[in-house]
Order: structure tokens, then C-alpha cells, then sequence
């Protein structure tokens, strides 16, 4: 078995890299690493996101269950749903879930090319039987 230590990067895949890279800046204050033609590369506190330029569709636009989810402090977490808001990005919906494996407050919205993205007041992890502090 491999043992991993961790995540370097996850993928998003997009339609126009300026037009994402601009949402992803401006929208989750991801801060660009390189831009490198078909992929941009951009740092959220260390971790590594990649917008990846696809022609065709893309196949996890629109569908909620699969999405990729931030982190934003807890005192943050308000004001981050009213700048989106605000900024015209759609609120697809809001839930707050306890006792489960990842737990807190969290709202859902799209990037402009549809997928799902979430922001998270994590309040448990159950991986790390722990609250964050």
C-alpha cells in the first residue's frame, strides 16, 4: 500500500482561465503561483488549486454533490457569504451539519463555469476526532 501524506493540488476545470483566475482571485482572495497556458496555478494557505483549460463540457458542472470546499476562519464566515452575495455569485443553498464527518456551517455556489464550490466554518473532522480551534 502507498501511503500518502497528504493533498498537493486538486484540479477545477474551466472554460476561460483569465475570466476563473479573476473569480478565484477576486471571489475566494486565492493568490496566483504561475500562469502557464492551459493551467493556472493559484495558493490557498498552501494548498495548491489548478484551473485547467477543457473545451468540451465539463463534466461536474452543475451537479452539487461533487464540489470542491474552502476553508474560511469562523469569523469570516458571515461576511463571506454577503461578499458573495453581494459580488452577484449565486447562492445555491446553505446548511449547517453537526455530528457528521465534516461538520459546520456552509453555503454551496458556482465558478463561472458552473462547478460546484463550498465555504466552510469547520467545526469538526471527524478523521481528526477534533474541533478546530
Amino acid at each position: 500500500m502507498i501511503k500518502t501524506k497528504g493533498v498537493v493540488h486538486f484540479s477545477i476545470p474551466v472554460t476561460d482561465t483569465q475570466r476563473a483566475k479573476a473569480f478565484y482571485k477576486e471571489r475566494l482572495g486565492l493568490k496566483e503561483i504561475a500562469d502557464v497556458g492551459p493551467l493556472v496555478f493559484l495558493d490557498s494557505n498552501g494548498d495548491s488549486i489548478v484551473l485547467v483549460k477543457v473545451e468540451g463540457p465539463i463534466s461536474t458542472a452543475h451537479v452539487r454533490n461533487v464540489h470542491h470546499s474552502f476553508l474560511v476562519d469562523h469569523d469570516d464566515y458571515e461576511s463571506a457569504k454577503t461578499e458573495l452575495a453581494e459580488s452577484g455569485v449565486k447562492i445555491l443553498y446553505e446548511e449547517d451539519r453537526r455530528e457528521g464527518v465534516i461538520d459546520g456551517p456552509r453555503v454551496y455556489f458556482e465558478d463561472p463555469d458552473g462547478n460546484t464550490l463550498e465555504i466552510i466554518d469547520l467545526t469538526a473532522y471527524a478523521v481528526l476526532n477534533t474541533h478546530p480551534s
